[in-house]
């Protein structure tokens, strides 16, 4: 347990059910017993597109999150914040290699994690207009280093879990939404039922989308 003070009143937190990068955040704010308070964010009704929200983040995008009168958008930059801020020091390790092994995850979440089951989950679940093949291409590629890289750790960085787990869980567990099977990865499905038996865990809602379409 952190000796870092909690907040003065409630971290607000902008997001949409359905957003992968959002739930990172929900996740880590349950896994820090953090009190919050969230805004949904209707997309599809132009919220993000209004003046009071492109103040907060000037992408259109969610999350963000209000912290008193800190404000902050992009997820993986949210996970550090909170980890600095709220957490302690084994959710952002100090020690060199585990940092670089942390960064290394966030790089991914940003990376081939984006462009792989994120990118496949948008074009099944939201239509949107991207190379749903390229996209599980990209995720099978990630997949198979991720399974060999499991064979000798239990979470991304070791034994204990960092926001790298963080970062990485949402749009890999949501890969079937995206049209891309789990079941050829038996190491890379342990690590996920690990982050799932974690203390105050919550998932985000599942879509009948991709392999799960009735």
């Amino acid at each position: 347990m952190s000796n870092a003070p909690k907040p003065g009143k409630p971290i607000r937190l902008y997001t949409t059910p359905l957003s992968g990068h959002g739930h990172r955040v929900l996740l880590f704010l349950e896994l820090l017993d953090l009190p919050y308070e969230v805004t949904l964010v209707d997309m599809s009704a132009g919220d993000n597109r209004r003046p009071e929200f492109l103040k907060m983040n000037p992408f259109g995008q969610v999350p963000v999150i209000e912290d008193g009168a800190f404000v902050l958008y992009d997820s993986n930059a949210i996970l550090i914040y909170l980890a600095k801020r709220y957490g302690d020091s084994t959710w952002l390790p100090e020690d060199p290699q585990r940092a670089a092994a942390v960064q290394r995850w966030l790089s991914l979440a940003a990376g081939q994690i984006a462009y792989g089951p994120c990118a496949a989950r948008l074009a099944t679940v939201f239509g949107a207009k991207l190379n749903h093949e390229t996209a599980k291409s990209i995720a099978v590629k990630l997949f198979d280093v991720l399974e060999a890289e499991f064979e000798s750790k239990r979470f991304a960085t070791g034994d204990d879990p960092t926001i790298a787990d963080i970062a990485g869980y949402s749009y890999i567990a949501h890969a079937p939404e995206g049209g891309i099977s789990l079941d050829p990865y038996p190491n890379l499905r342990g690590w996920l039922r690990r982050i799932e038996a974690l203390p105050r865990f919550v998932d985000m809602p599942v879509t009948k989308a991709g392999m799960l379409a009735e």
